[in-house]
């Protein structure tokens, strides 16, 4: 059989598993513990099935307008994807074509190094520094532009608008982007900077605060000569890139925000208890502004954790793969009776260890 010429070599983004059944209590993928607003349940019966006969919309007004009020911006300073991976994806293609090498962490989303090998954009990953943080003095180097998640993933820590705001002021000359992915469980979000920097494009999804990571929707704000660019690469690729369905209930839930603030609230709360029971067990947790934290076991003992919790149908991510990581867990916070539960089996297994 001849060889087939023109196939793409690439190693592909490996999300974390998707495990079923009664009875577990799935901490691996950052999913929201609270489920949707009523006010987002009670649309999703009534939407007209009959409407599915056309296209969706082109430009998602509706949910656009709704943002817009909800963040103080203009509708035409928002789009909107399929989920936020959509609009990072579009923007590392859109912004990203100069020729010098991209910037982003060695410890963050792995979506980014696949996006920049997809589209053959350089790049170079920026180590953390010992204390697993982005220190931006490591940036102050001509490049292409920069990626920076924050609060980051996976470690869960927060950056400082003060220096996100050194970092962009330092690179006018080409995009930041920053993908608030969680900045609703308490971090401040970078959005009035805006107002100072045309090179700023921010990313949001409604997978973690609003609780609706199976319906695949996200946004990216920015202002007009960056929307210009995204737009088009937008049309050129999918114009139809989010279903009615799906742009309905998002603008059920951002006319819904204070049950959602409401559920953030309390994630936060049980992150707190859950850190404190933790390093109470004689792990290091990292200080987290996400829906999850980041665990260096005692003893060296993840992997064994990790198999242990499991074998007790409790499903946590583990990067065996990341030298830095090799004895930690990341572990999403689900409901207080979870993370208790959680906490009970750790003490198990270290008892029988």
């Amino acid at each position: 059989m001849a060889k087939i010429k023109g196939l793409r070599a690439i190693e592909p983004y490996v999300a974390g598993s998707q495990p079923s059944g009664e009875h577990i209590i799935k901490l691996n993928t950052n999913e929201n513990a609270y489920g949707p607003s009523p006010k987002v349940a009670d649309a999703f019966p009534h939407f007209d099935a009959h409407r599915l006969r056309k296209y969706s919309t082109l430009n998602q007004e509706a949910l656009r307008v709704a943002l817009a009020k909800q963040h103080g911006l203009d509708p035409s300073q928002i789009i909107i994807g399929n989920g936020s991976d959509d609009i990072l994806s579009m923007a590392v293609l859109a912004f990203f074509n100069s020729g010098q090498p991209v910037l982003f962490p060695d410890l963050t989303y792995g979506f980014y190094k696949v996006w920049a090998d997809l589209y053959h954009i350089p790049f170079i990953e920026v180590p953390l520094n010992q204390a697993f943080e982005i220190d931006v003095e490591d940036y102050m180097r001509d490049c292409g532009g920069i990626v920076l998640a924050n609060p980051n993933a996976p470690t869960g820590i927060y950056k400082s608008l003060d220096d996100l705001e050194k970092l962009i002021k330092a690179h006018p000359d080409v995009v930041v982007i920053v993908d608030e992915a969680y900045i609703n469980f308490g971090g401040k979000t970078a959005l009035p900077l805006l107002k100072k920097y045309d090179n700023l494009f921010i990313t949001r999804t409604f997978s973690k605060d609003a609780s609706l990571a199976g319906l695949r929707v996200g946004y990216g704000i920015g202002n007009p000569n960056l929307m210009a660019v995204i737009n088009a690469v937008k049309n050129a690729i999918n114009p139809y890139n989010v279903d009615l369905i799906a742009e309905e209930l998002a603008v059920a839930a951002v006319e819904s925000w204070d049950y959602y603030e409401g559920t953030c609230q309390k994630i936060m709360a049980t992150r707190h208890w859950f850190s404190e029971a933790l390093s109470q067990l004689g792990f290091t947790v990292l200080e987290s502004q996400t829906n999850f934290v980041l665990a260096e076991c005692p003893n060296h003992e993840a992997p064994a954790l990790f198999d242990y919790l499991q074998a007790h149908h409790i499903h946590v991510r583990y990067f065996p793969k990341v030298k830095r990581l090799q004895n930690h867990l990341r572990i999403s916070i689900g409901n207080q009776a979870e993370m208790g539960q959680v906490i009970v089996v750790i003490k198990a297994f270290q008892e029988a260890s």
